[in-house]
């Protein structure tokens, strides 16, 4: 064990236990999720911020990489009440500084109120509330971090055939930050995935001879994915169009809406969602910081139960269709994982027959 440190956007200074070593900063954040610690550890969405646990005990049933969502931590610290050693080990493995024993239910209280704030974390022998003070000050705005889509984007197109017995829909998905499960709730139903970077050209998208444009999740300001948005302006009227979470925001802003930073943002696995068309509420995995402020040319067919916020986008007559939450939420809930078969229904419905021979 060692010593570690916490520094506030506001002022304060929480001292804690230091599991692992190291010295960091970023907008700190809470999940209220009190399962799934692997997949929100490993969710790109997380990238160039700090994640506070709600949920006091995180490692109660281990570590499996099966259930991770990417390739690697994507949070630059975790803090909770108490980690178990297995998550520990994990931590230190991918060198992400950890600490615990401290009061999280002040920092969520202290988050909620007063929104999501830069913090700097020191943990080492030798460290003083100076050293995390002066992480802090070396902190950015979320919004700051323009290139945060290549931090976490595929730097190469990848390919991923559907299960056989399927949907023969092809999928252009660009990887905004991608959480694996996007991807593989695609083939499971069928689906040929081309994954695409952030950064991808039209030219890209039409060597894949897509039948959906589909855009994903990830971290940051939306207005910093100049390039995705770009494709949903190219592509409109011409290809159905998908987004999830970031993906939202993106379709949102080149349909002429607006997006715009939350207080504390949407971050947990039961968020409760309002269909407006068949009134039925489903619960939700959230995770953003950002939301659509104005819709556009989109009609809000969905909206979040707590705050009102746009969970679901739609343009019937261009095949757009849109979610803020992650119906492929995994370990669950999967009450709205229906919305794939929709995508893919609409991309059927819309494809253009092949040519004869």
């Amino acid at each position: 064990m060692s010593d570690a440190y916490l520094a506030l956007e506001d002022g304060r200074v929480f001292e804690a236990r230091g599991r692992v070593p190291g010295r960091t900063r970023g907008e700190l954040v809470f999940t209220t999720a009190y399962t799934g610690y692997e997949e929100s550890l490993t969710d790109p969405s997380y990238e160039e911020q700090v994640l506070t646990f709600s949920y006091p005990l995180i490692g109660n049933y281990g570590v499996r990489d099966e259930r991770f969502e990417s390739s690697r931590v994507h949070p630059r610290a975790a803090i909770a009440r108490e980690f178990t050693d297995d998550v520990v080990e994990w931590l230190a493995a991918e060198d992400v500084p950890a600490i615990d024993h401290l009061d999280t239910r002040d920092i969520v209280t202290s988050v909620r109120d007063q929104g999501a704030m830069k913090c700097g974390i020191a943990v080492g022998d030798d460290v003083t509330p100076e050293d995390a003070k002066a992480e802090l000050k070396q902190c950015k705005g979320m919004s700051e971090h323009v290139d945060i889509g290549k931090q976490v984007s595929t730097p190469e197109p990848k390919f991923f055939a559907g299960d056989d017995g399927g949907s023969d829909v092809t999928v252009a998905l660009v990887d905004c930050g991608a959480k694996g499960s996007i991807a593989s709730s695609l083939t499971a139903r069928g689906a040929d995935v081309h994954l695409l970077p952030y950064d991808a050209s039209a030219e890209m998208v039409e060597a894949t001879d897509a039948d959906v444009l589909f855009i994903s999740n990830g971290p940051g300001d939306p207005e910093n994915f100049e390039a995705a948005q770009a494709l949903v302006e190219a592509f409109a009227g011409e290809l159905p169009i998908a987004g999830i979470c970031l993906g939202q925001q993106v379709v949102a802003n080149a349909f002429g809406g607006a997006t715009e930073k939350m207080t504390f943002g949407h971050r947990g696995v039961n968020q409760p969602v309002l269909d407006l068309d068949t009134q039925q509420v489903v619960m939700t995995t959230q995770n953003h910081g950002y939301t659509v402020a104005d819709p556009g040319d989109l009609e809000v067919t969905q909206v979040n139960v707590n705050d009102d916020t746009a969970e679901g986008l739609e343009h019937e007559a261009m095949n757009v269709i849109t979610r803020q939450y992650h119906p492929e939420a995994n370990p669950g809930p999967h009450d709205s994982l229906g919305f794939f078969d929709d995508v893919l229904a609409l991309a059927a419905e819309t494809k253009k027959p092949a040519l004869a021979d």
